[in-house]
């Protein structure tokens, strides 16, 4: 029988890590564009562009990030438990580099 690095496991916990925070940030990247298309599409309603103007107005920017606060108020529940998450695997890779006495892989992620 082959023995079992005591690496594997710290891999594994780093790729759950990744996966984690890429999940976490897809939810905000479907959040922010949600808002600009909700954004584009009232201002758009709102008024006529004028020529010349300026495409994105403070006011815009206003009603864009309300919008943002919003749908992410709307996955709060969501977006806790990824970040409880990903907090629980910071401390778990944490806890496995200082057992096998890697601070060199610490430094690099």
């Amino acid at each position: 029988m082959n023995p079992v690095s005591p690496r594997l496991p710290l891999s594994s916990m780093k790729a759950a890590r990744r996966e984690t925070r890429h999940h976490l940030d897809r939810i905000h990247r479907q959040a922010t564009g949600r808002a600009e298309r909700i954004a584009v599409t009232e201002k758009a309603k709102a008024r006529s562009h004028r020529r010349g103007g300026p495409r994105w107005t403070r006011s815009d920017e206003q009603l864009f990030q309300n919008h943002v606060e919003r749908l992410s108020f709307e996955r709060r529940t969501e977006i806790a438990a990824l970040a409880r998450k990903l907090q629980h695997q910071e401390r778990a890779i944490t806890t496995m580099r200082m057992r096998l006495g890697d601070d060199a892989g610490n430094a690099a992620a």
